[in-house]
């Protein structure tokens, strides 16, 4: 930002010391560094909101060019199938279930909850006092 060296902060050290004393300048360095402190927090806090906004605007444009070069329903198809789709006619696929292997439905874990499917929590007593 300024460049700054050692023989200008010494000269400035002694113009101070000669204009404010030696009694206030501790109390000037102090207040000094509180203020620069402040200034450098903003000036973060100001740079990281950019970088944050920066970031945002370049994964809404991926995301953007991801989804006219490849719809989610042809990529999911892909991983149902595990062979790359066919070319959709600008109809949405049929939905599919993406599960990993060994996972049950809800209704082959008995989570269906309907009278008399058999499961054991549709079946147990609602009052449990």
């Amino acid at each position: 930002m300024f460049d700054v060296g050692a023989l200008e902060l010494l000269v400035i050290s002694v113009v101070a010391l000669i204009v404010v004393g030696p009694e206030r300048l501790p109390k000037l360095a102090r207040a000094a560094g509180l203020w620069v402190g402040r200034a450098r927090r903003a000036f973060s806090s100001v740079k990281e909101e950019i970088d944050r906004e920066i970031k945002a605007d370049e994964l809404k444009e991926i995301l953007r060019k991801q989804s006219q070069s490849r719809p989610l329903d042809t990529i999911l198809e892909e991983a149902v199938s595990g062979r790359p789709a066919a070319k959709s006619s600008g109809q949405p696929a049929a939905q599919a279930s993406v599960s990993s292997p060994g996972a049950k439905s809800a209704s082959d874990a008995g989570l269906d909850n309907e009278p008399g499917s058999g499961s054991p929590t549709a079946d147990a007593p609602k009052d449990r006092a």
